[in-house]
């Protein structure tokens, strides 16, 4: 944990006060589908889009800021995340359809857009429903899914960078390309307009039914960060995985999935570092059978126990 000392304040008295909930030391492994992992120094909830930029435009500039969406693809390490995270709820989960555009708040999950998107007979978003993330994270790394990406729907996006500039912008500004897209570490994606044309609601359902369905069939439903390491050109990174032996690899309560490879499972009480170093041993390993470099799609957050406690490593 982040220990205080009686002459030293908290971060949470030097911030300043919003119309949102700021916590001090919030838990962050419980709100990660890992569940694993160290504190916020603090956590911050804006109620609003204004809230959020008036809140970073009086922050000091030294502290760092950090965006958690729905914890999906993520592993915050034992240390905790030292300075702001932000979690985007209320007024960002918001979804509304306009025409034959849907217009969604950053932490409006995938799956409810696509089913948004169904229940107003609207096509080409139903990918969406297996991705098992945000919207502003999805716009952040141009995710996709099912044959389906961000950057074939996303027709504008809105966002806040770290001064509290408020930036609006295109799905071609942000040169968006496979997991990625270029826009400003700094920025906080605050909302996204897709595009969908008109369907048949009955073909919609069914299609989201199947991604459903080869989910369950294909990938572990237990505590895992999903996807762990991005695809290689040309390649599949679970048949990298399988081929090098780390199917089921296990270190401590951290676990390859028997399942699908391409996923990490805390089998009840595994660390942060536990599930970082299994990681990365599938990598070492994948390097080693086929020279090929695995890079990880699962964000890292935090700092290392020994960090946070000031131990020695």
């Amino acid at each position: 944990m982040m220990a205080l000392t009686a002459n030293r304040p908290h971060l949470i008295d030097r911030v300043p006060r919003p119309r949102g909930r700021l916590t001090a030391d919030a838990p962050l492994g419980p709100q990660t589908w890992f569940q694993a992992g160290g504190p916020a120094e603090v956590l911050f909830r804006p109620v609003d889009r204004d809230d959020l930029a008036a809140f970073l435009r009086a922050l000091d500039r030294d502290i760092p800021v950090t965006v958690l969406g729905v914890g999906s693809n993520l592993l915050v390490r034992d240390g905790g995340v030292k300075g702001i995270v932000i979690r985007l709820l209320r007024e960002f989960t918001r979804i509304s359809v306009e025409g034959s555009e849907v217009v969604a708040g950053a932490g409006a999950l995938d799956l409810n857009v696509a089913l948004t998107a169904r229940d107003h007979a609207l096509t080409g978003l139903e990918f969406l429903s297996g991705i098992p993330g945000t919207i502003g994270g999805a716009v952040a790394m141009n995710a996709g899914a099912y044959g389906g990406e961000f950057a074939s729907v996303l027709r504008s996006a809105e966002a806040v960078d770290r001064s509290g500039d408020i930036h609006r912008t295109t799905a071609a500004e942000l040169g968006m390309s496979y997991r990625h897209s270029s826009a400003p570490a700094d920025w906080i994606f605050t909302s996204a307009r897709l595009g969908a044309t008109p369907g048949d609601q009955l073909a919609i359902a069914r299609r989201i039914a199947e991604i459903d369905s080869a989910r369950l069939d294909s990938q572990p439903r237990s505590r895992t960060g999903g996807s762990t390491f991005v695809n290689p050109p040309g390649r599949k990174a679970w048949e990298l995985i399988d081929q090098a032996g780390c199917r089921g690899l296990r270190i401590g309560q951290a676990q390859v999935s028997e399942k699908h490879c391409n996923f990490l499972i805390n089998l009840g009480a595994a660390g942060a570092a536990d599930l970082e170093a299994l990681g990365e041993e599938v990598r070492r390993r994948v390097l080693d059978h086929s020279g090929v470099q695995l890079e990880w799609e699962i964000r890292r957050i935090g700092v290392p126990l020994s960090v946070a406690t000031g131990a020695q490593a």
